[in-house]
């Protein structure tokens, strides 16, 4: 069984409420790459990586940058699992054999050589890079989203890349038209 185009929560952006009762997910916002009747796969795309910029990041995989190149790469924390591993989020105008497009707007690559392009001033025009990533195992998305843990709104390119990481929260809250102040940690069910 697979989800419907209508349950799939595949290109949408999670925003953490305080009813998700995880500090490490405190006004998360998640892209979500992957989505069935499994579980679930996703990027932290607003928890900036403290003291981690590209240059460190190339160094420490021994990466040459092209010294003339401009390489504008946010590094987020990604998520809580398997936080050595790289995926790069990015737009649509690069792909390499092992990209993964997510939809018409956003594709994933998770390898060595994407890194190597953007060092030498290529690659997509609108990246983020995140080291790990956000997990769900079967049934459990769908249960913390039933526990209103999560508000889910489309992700856009605008939103994703031009959004400042640290109001990219806030914004799309405002854009779902509601007041963050109104937002609890006590749980209700009507």
């Amino acid at each position: 069984m697979s989800r419907s185009d209508e349950t799939s929560l595949i290109g949408k952006l999670l925003l953490a409420t305080p009813q998700i009762g995880d500090p490490r997910f405190a006004q998360a916002a998640i892209f979500i790459c992957a989505h069935d009747e499994h579980g679930a796969m996703g990027l932290v795309v607003n928890q900036k990586m403290p003291n981690v910029k590209p240059d460190h990041l190339f160094e420490q995989l021994n990466i040459e940058k092209n010294e003339t190149a401009q390489v504008l790469l946010p590094v987020m924390q990604g998520g809580p699992v398997d936080m050595a591993r790289g995926f790069l989020l990015h737009s649509k105008d690069y792909k390499q054999k092992d990209t993964v497009d997510v939809n018409e707007e956003f594709s994933v690559t998770g390898t060595l050589e994407a890194l190597r392009c953007i060092a030498a001033g290529e690659g997509p025009k609108d990246k983020i890079f995140m080291l790990g990533y956000a997990g769900w195992g079967e049934g459990q998305l769908e249960q913390e989203l039933s526990e209103n843990a999560w508000l889910v709104i489309a992700a856009t390119p605008d939103l994703i890349f031009k959004t400042a990481t640290d109001q990219l929260w806030l914004t799309a809250v405002n854009m779902l038209g509601i007041d963050p102040s109104h937002l609890s940690g006590e749980a209700g069910h009507a």
